[in-house]
């Protein structure tokens, strides 16, 4: 069989090529353009005739991404490749776990559907499952989590003295309390009530007497930002200097990280999805897990 080959989608060629480099395999090109109706060309610049193959595509923005993703996978089997893997190192779709109204959509399993059956496997870094137990609940090939508390840890260790670990609800607590576990530091939580997308209200009732110590908010996603910026207003609102915040995965929607900036926090994330404020490498833990995959 063919030494294996990575491909990344547009926009993935850094984590693609960081990749490749840690496990010393081959990185092969896509031509992907639009056509003047819109409709997509496609074209690999490389062999795939028994090769197996890994496409690299983190799946922030995922509506622009899926479909061009599905048609590389199914071209991709057509051309002769072994088996076709993803690297979705921030997954999509996990947020509507379940239908909360009559008549809604299970987005999750419908997306678990489609890459199921377009890839033969995956890896991905801490997927948001607060309701599965597992991502193999809903997705039917072998999957690999990366989890970046440990990674995490670190960063807060080398770079915040005398932390205090702040989770933004009680579902966080089990994740919030590994990070704090792993850089030696205390931890809380805070009580969140979500009336909607955009509506969010936080008590930081629970919240100890900071001392001299540094607040940090973690979470796995920073997306409006808005539980960040209300518990930033209510530590400020106590004498305290704005927390450190750090997520895993910044999908920063409209103006969320310069709001953050604004208000005197300083913003880290992992850099699942590229953006300024990736500080935090996964990349050797992605690829460590692809690994194991392809052998």
């Amino acid at each position: 069989m063919t030494a294996p080959l990575f491909i990344p989608m547009p926009g993935n060629e850094a984590a693609a090529r960081a990749l490749a480099t840690t496990l010393g395999i081959a990185l092969g090109q896509l031509e992907l353009r639009a056509f003047p109706d819109g409709e997509t060309y496609m074209r690999f610049d490389s062999d795939l005739l028994g090769r197996s193959l890994a496409i690299v595509c983190t799946l922030d923005r995922p509506n622009d991404k899926i479909l061009p993703l599905l048609f590389a996978a199914a071209a991709a089997k057509d051309l002769s490749a072994t088996k076709v893997g993803l690297v979705a190192p921030y997954l999509a779709y996990m947020r509507q776990d379940r239908r909360f109204k009559p008549g809604e959509a299970v987005t999750s399993r419908e997306m678990a559907q489609l890459l199921s059956d377009a890839f033969d496997w995956m890896v991905t870094v801490d997927p948001h499952l607060h309701r599965y137990s597992s991502l193999s609940e809903i997705y039917r090939i072998p999957t690999r989590v990366v989890h970046a508390a440990s990674l995490m840890a670190e960063w807060i260790k080398a770079n915040v003295p005398k932390a205090l670990i702040i989770g933004p609800d009680s579902e966080s607590e089990q994740w919030v309390s590994l990070v704090a576990k792993d850089a030696g530091v205390p931890y809380t939580v805070l009580e969140k009530v979500r009336r909607g997308d955009r509506d969010v209200e936080i008590s930081i009732s629970k919240l100890v007497d900071l001392g001299d110590r540094t607040p940090v908010f973690v979470d796995d996603i920073i997306s409006t930002g808005r539980t960040m910026r209300e518990a930033i207003r209510q530590i400020k609102a106590r004498g305290h200097a704005a927390p450190v915040c750090v997520a895993v995965h910044g999908l920063f929607t409209a103006d969320a990280y310069e709001a953050l900036i604004r208000d005197g926090a300083r913003v880290v994330t992992c850099n699942t999805v590229p953006h300024p404020s990736n500080a935090i490498d996964v990349q050797c833990a992605v690829g460590a897990a692809v690994r194991r995959l392809l052998s």
